[in-house]
């Protein structure tokens, strides 16, 4: 239901991941706020017949982004499984010269590309997985594109 920022869902499995999962969810996801346990009630029953579609939409951008990121030297990507992020490798572009500076992490690169090509993506280091970019595909094939062009304009600069 493309619901990842209400924080709130479910989740079963052996006793021993649920405990290790409630240590690091516990302040982060847990007592979701009444209007996202309403949202999600009418999500779960409400009309389900655009299911299909949205399904279709992102997995079209999911693997036409997956596709031009692999075409960028330096980064690497898998596709995604989960949700409507992609995470590619970008360890090839670290140590690399952008604008000013050096490119030495995650953090660095993604502000580099706010600033460049006003992109905005989420660093690996949030994460803890540096070397890594999360970008999202939440939005219009039209964004995508122009996002990627912009990325690959702010790359090809210092190549």
């Amino acid at each position: 239901h493309a619901m990842t920022g209400w924080r709130i869902g479910y989740t079963a499995g052996p006793a021993e991941i649920i405990k290790a999962m409630k240590k690091i969810q516990s302040q982060s996801t847990s007592n979701p706020a009444s209007i996202s346990q309403w949202a999600a009630v009418e999500a779960l029953t409400g009309p389900q017949d655009f299911m299909e579609e949205m399904i279709r939409e992102f997995d079209i951008r999911r693997r036409f982004l997956v596709d031009e990121l692999n075409r960028m030297e330096g980064v690497s990507c898998m596709m995604p499984k989960g949700a409507f992020y992609a995470f590619p490798n970008i360890k090839g572009l670290l140590g690399g010269k952008m604008g000013n500076g050096i490119i030495d992490d995650s953090s660095a690169l993604a502000f580099y590309l706010l600033d460049e090509a006003k992109v905005a993506l989420v660093p690996g280091s949030a994460f803890g997985a540096e070397g890594y970019i999360r970008i999202s595909y939440a939005t219009s094939m039209e964004n995508i594109q122009e996002g990627l062009n912009r990325i690959r304009h702010a790359l090809a600069e210092n190549s």
